[in-house]
Formats: C-alpha cells, structure tokens, sequence
C-alpha cells in the first residue's frame, strides 16, 4: 500500500521559512523520482519542484532562488525547503511519486503579508 505523507505546512510571515517533508513508504523510493506540487484556491494544480533519481532537480521559474527540494533516500523521504515566502505561495502543497503515480493528502501553506 503506497502511503506518501506530507508535514511541515503551517502559517508563517512573508519573507519567512518552511520546510515540507513528505515521507513514503510502499514503493520503491530510491528508483522514483519526486516532485512537491501546489495549488491555491481557484487555480490548477501546478508544478513547484521535482528531483529525479540520480538527484536532478528542477523548479518552477516563480520559486526558482527561494526553494530547495532535496532528498533523503536512506529516509525515503523528499523535503522542500521554502525561503523568502510569498502571499503568492498560499496553497495546499502536495507530494508525488512516478512509480506508481500516487499523490499525498497535501498540507496547508499559508503566508501572511
């Protein structure tokens, strides 16, 4: 049973930091590439961050400077440093892995301005 959950979200000031952990379990996450994806009220779900196995990363331009995903595969578990937080990156931030593709519950950003 493929389990990814996510940690880390709460409310915090613009210009502030949070870290998102997202832990999984039931797959095989040393071969799966990850990546944390969001979504704010009345928009799509969009890209935000992927590092694939051999720990290419890639981010979207509007984060790119600001966050860091990373990986842990002793831990299988992916993080997502965010620095200098928005208003803008108000969302529900979500975690997902390739094989299979499954997505977690998300957890709640919220940045004051």
């Amino acid at each position: 049973q493929v389990q990814l959950v996510e940690s880390g979200g709460g409310l915090v000031q613009a210009g502030g930091s949070l870290r998102l952990s997202c832990a999984a379990s039931g797959i095989i996450f040393s071969i799966n590439s990850m990546a944390w994806y969001r979504q704010a009220p009345g928009k799509q779900r969009e890209l935000v961050a992927g590092i694939a196995v051999n720990g290419r990363t890639s981010y979207a331009d509007s984060v790119k400077g600001r966050f860091l995903i990373s990986r842990d595969n002793a831990k299988n578990t992916v993080y997502l440093q965010m620095n200098s937080l928005k208003p803008e990156d108000t969302a529900v931030y979500y975690c997902k892995c390739d094989l299979p593709v499954y997505w977690g519950q998300g957890t709640q950003v919220t940045v004051s301005s």
